[in-house]
């Protein structure tokens, strides 16, 4: 009986330590939205709502007259959708080529949570991510425009958590920055699905990445290529680290020059 009283006692306190993580990376989300809110420079803000929850994204339309469609972006753990580094290059830099971008929060945690913390979250990216491709489908005005889903480190485990749920079919593209950065003594529990992902794949990772990155970069490329999409490829940005710092021009370069092949 003891053990049992101890075992619910245990389970409740653990409940109440979730709720109240629960709360703080709401109100966290919160204070970056409002932060950020005021500080765009380039795009609008716009709120979409999964789970009744309200989110912050931003959306930039394309700088050309003829648009090729709408580039989803999912940011790094902990950051937000207009992330100086490798984010807000991507967001405004791909309007120049004909893309619009619509830049998503995706759930975050305090800032001093690891790769396993955020295990619990990915569940809660996957209807953000449903509802920015049906933002982006709203969007378009011509039947050629596309949907390609950007995703970048923690992003990218979340982009593929989705995967295992939903059908990359929703989506004419995705690009994967970073995939499979994690942390010390905390490894992948299974690998990405690529070689599923039927729809053309680009797999970006800098030159001076993380370990894991750098290590699953040729059984990353092998799964893509079982996938037997020709379009899809694996490119390195030269002298740039995992978040990409002063290389947000160079990794946007990169992925535009890939889009230009669909």
């Amino acid at each position: 009986m003891k053990s049992i009283n101890f075992k619910v006692a245990i389970s409740a306190i653990l409940l109440l330590f979730q709720a109240e993580v629960s709360a703080s990376n709401v109100e966290r989300e919160k204070r970056m939205a409002d932060e950020i809110v005021d500080a765009i420079l380039d795009g609008d803000a716009v709120f979409l709502t999964a789970n009744d929850h309200e989110f912050l994204s931003i959306y930039t339309e394309a700088e050309t007259d003829v648009v090729k469609g709408t580039a989803i972006i999912l940011h790094g753990r902990g950051f937000h959708p207009d992330w100086q580094d490798a984010v807000n290059p991507m967001r405004v830099g791909l309007t120049e080529s004909g893309w619009n971008t619509l830049s998503v929060q995706m759930p975050v945690l305090e800032k001093q949570a690891k790769y396993y913390d955020y295990l619990p979250l990915f569940p809660d990216a996957i209807p953000r991510i449903e509802a920015a491709i049906a933002y982006a489908r709203e969007q378009m005005s011509g039947e050629q425009e596309k949907v390609v889903l950007i995703a970048h480190s923690c992003g990218a485990h979340m982009a593929m958590a989705w995967a295992d749920v939903d059908s990359f079919e929703s989506i004419d593209a995705y690009v994967g920055i970073g995939m499979g950065a994690t942390d010390y003594k905390q490894p992948m529990k299974r690998p990405f699905p690529l070689d599923s992902i039927r729809v053309p794949v680009l797999d970006v990772y800098a030159e001076n990445d993380y370990p894991a990155v750098l290590k699953m970069a040729d059984d990353r490329l092998k799964l893509i290529k079982k996938a037997a999409n020709d379009k899809s490829s694996q490119v390195i940005i030269e002298g740039a680290d995992h978040y990409y710092v002063d290389k947000g021009d160079a990794l946007t370069q990169a992925i535009n020059r890939w889009l230009q092949t669909l």
